[in-house]
């Protein structure tokens, strides 16, 4: 069964995107077949897979916009061996255009379900803020990864986000479930970052996932070259922490599935 996760966190500079194409392209690497939908109007997972967002003829706005099907905008990436829906800049109109729309939260569910059992994870990179195009990926969502930083305000973003979640369950979205949170651009050294760390296991237990993502140049260096960082260097800390998130997503998920069974 396929399984959407939105890549989310009001908050930006926490690592979504970065987040959204390592996470896909590391899934792609455990031979799952994986579509990831860039929902962000900077279109940097666009960009980071290698591909040039001034240079689209369709893109996500045309998804939501019905101006064009799936298999119009959906591109294959030959080196990051993933699926994509590309973004740019036109996402800024589709959200305007979006708000005269019955049904808007439901543009990209609805896509999506014509076309989730091609793959075996969809993933959506959410902009930086609670708007439209954050709504119509909660409501696609089955889950939600939250990438933060071990700081202070990135517990007042958490909270915040939280309720969006709860908001979204209650009125549109029944089965949207937290899948996890991700510590990123981690330091151990850090004070700070030790007592947050403590803050988040003792509020959310194993909601927290064990896997953590170092600070790493080479995953910092990555999208300057359009490539998920295992595909530029797979022995990296970096490309080496997203392998495995991936194992221990998938391990959940097996859990899971013989909690479920048994």
């Amino acid at each position: 069964m396929s399984k959407v996760l939105a890549i989310a966190n009001q908050k930006g500079g926490v690592g979504k995107t970065t987040t959204s194409v390592n996470l896909a392209a590391s899934l792609n690497v455990t031979r799952k077949k994986v579509l990831l939908v860039d929902l962000d109007p900077q279109g940097n997972a666009t960009t980071g897979s290698g591909l040039d967002k001034a240079g689209l003829t369709n893109s996500v706005y045309d998804i939501l916009t019905h101006t064009a099907d799936f298999e119009d905008v959906v591109v294959h990436l030959e080196n990051a061996e993933y699926d994509l829906l590309p973004a740019n800049g036109d996402l800024v109109a589709a959200e305007v255009e979006l708000m005269q729309v019955e049904g808007r939260e439901q543009r990209l569910r609805n896509t999506i379900e014509q076309i989730r059992e091609q793959y075996d994870f969809v993933v959506i990179d959410c902009p930086p803020s609670l708007n439209m195009l954050t709504i119509n990926a909660l409501v696609a969502a089955d889950g939600v990864v939250i990438p933060m930083q071990c700081e202070y305000y990135a517990l007042e973003g958490l909270s915040a986000l939280m309720e969006t979640i709860t908001a979204i369950r209650d009125r549109l979205n029944p089965n949207l479930k937290i899948e996890g949170i991700l510590r990123t651009m981690y330091d151990p050294r850090n004070k700070l970052t030790l007592e947050v760390n403590g803050q988040l296991f003792s509020y959310f237990g194993d909601i927290v996932y064990r896997t953590v993502v170092p600070r790493n140049i080479r995953l910092a260096e990555a999208p300057s070259f359009g490539q998920p960082v295992i595909t530029y260097d797979k022995q990296s800390r970096g490309a080496l922490a997203y392998l495995a998130l991936a194992g221990e997503l998938l391990r959940r998920d097996d859990e899971a599935a013989a909690r479920a069974s048994g």
